[in-house]
């Protein structure tokens, strides 16, 4: 058979009119509050010299932004933001991604939404601090009663769109976690107290080697994950008990190799789902739970509770987040200043059969 040329074809970007990308430009700017309401937007003029643009390629970006309400125009005056409007009863809930823990978490939000008449609505940032902030742009331009974050996991880059935000009565609140301080409102837990209690039960064991195991399935830094490892090892090394830290990227790591040349007597998983495919593992390798090897994970969901047999947990108090949570968003609704409601809740170990 004759060889045939293949003749490689180049994927071209869809074209967009410029108008088309300078309201997608403002419109984005607005959302995330690089003008805040009320702020003066560029004129036609002023656009023209900054864009390199014609007249009516500015007087169309700025019409587009009128009719789809980012701006109002005033004869003589110039463009301006537009104030926001009323609430919605909508609460809206943004995190970086799924796992038991925060599915359990928007599962209470939802029991107390609806006991004040409200709708939850949830929204996945992919850990990315520019969704992250467009949504909760958004959300407040829409007009959600309420925003509530569980932050992307590097806050670094999100911290000063917090500080500026003008969420026009939109109660905004961090929940779970932050590390960016004290400038927000706030209903967290305390990480590092839930990983001291797991060590410390942990180091009950005889002497041997003590496993963090963490999970890098998600893209990005992931800080939280990060002060949860600083923590485990410096209790370890701290302990005066004999025993060792090892680290693992993930559950593949584990194999029934490592665990007896390692001499591990105890792991330690950052959710419950990971401690499941562990107690599995060893199971099938022929240990003996908790006897020969203990487990401990993070998050205290009905996989903990319901799994044969029951994993001994962290327990964050979900429940007790989103109810302090919505009491803040009530308060809000009262007339209440509420922009530094901060509460910190301390995890308990439940201990059960591993």
């Amino acid at each position: 058979m004759p060889n045939q040329a293949v003749k490689s074809q180049s994927i071209r970007e869809p074209f967009i009119p410029i108008y088309q990308k300078l309201f997608t430009q403002y419109r984005d700017a607005i959302i995330t509050q690089q003008y805040g309401p009320g702020d003066r937007v560029h004129s036609i003029n002023e656009m023209m010299d900054r864009h390199k643009i014609a007249r009516e390629t500015a007087k169309a970006v700025l019409k587009m932004l009128s009719n789809d309400g980012y701006i109002i125009q005033q004869p003589g005056k110039g463009s301006f933001v537009a104030n926001l409007g009323p609430l919605k009863k909508v609460w809206g809930v943004v995190v970086p991604f799924f796992s038991a823990q925060i599915e359990e978490l928007i599962f209470y939000l939802g029991q107390e939404a609806s006991k004040r008449g409200r709708e939850l609505e949830h929204f996945v940032d992919y850990n990315h601090w520019q969704e992250e902030i467009q949504l909760v742009g958004k959300l407040i331009n829409e007009r959600y009663e309420a925003v509530i974050v569980i932050p992307t996991f590097d806050e670094t880059e999100t911290a000063s769109f917090y500080t500026r935000l003008k969420p026009g009565g939109t109660v905004v609140s961090l929940i779970d976690h932050t590390m960016a301080g004290s400038y927000f409102t706030y209903v967290i837990q305390s990480y590092d107290l839930g990983v001291k209690r797991g060590v410390q039960h942990l180091l009950n064991r005889p002497s041997g080697t003590l496993a963090f195991v963490k999970n890098n399935i998600w893209l990005k830094r992931n800080m939280v994950q990060e002060l949860m490892q600083d923590t485990f090892q410096d209790c370890i090394e701290n302990s005066r008990k004999g025993h060792r830290s090892l680290i693992l990227n993930n559950v593949e790591q584990i194999s029934k190799e490592l665990i007896i040349q390692s001499r591990i007597c105890g792991f330690f998983c950052c959710d419950d789902s990971d401690a499941i495919r562990v107690v599995g593992r060893l199971k099938d390798w022929g240990f003996i739970i908790p006897d020969e090897i203990s487990i401990v994970s993070y998050g205290n969901t009905e996989l903990a509770k319901y799994f044969t047999p029951a994993i001994t947990s962290i327990d964050p108090y979900s429940a007790e987040m989103a109810a302090t949570t919505a009491k803040i968003i009530h308060q809000k609704q009262k007339g209440e200043d509420v922009s530094f409601c901060q509460y910190v809740l301390q995890p308990d170990l439940i201990v059960r059969k591993t």
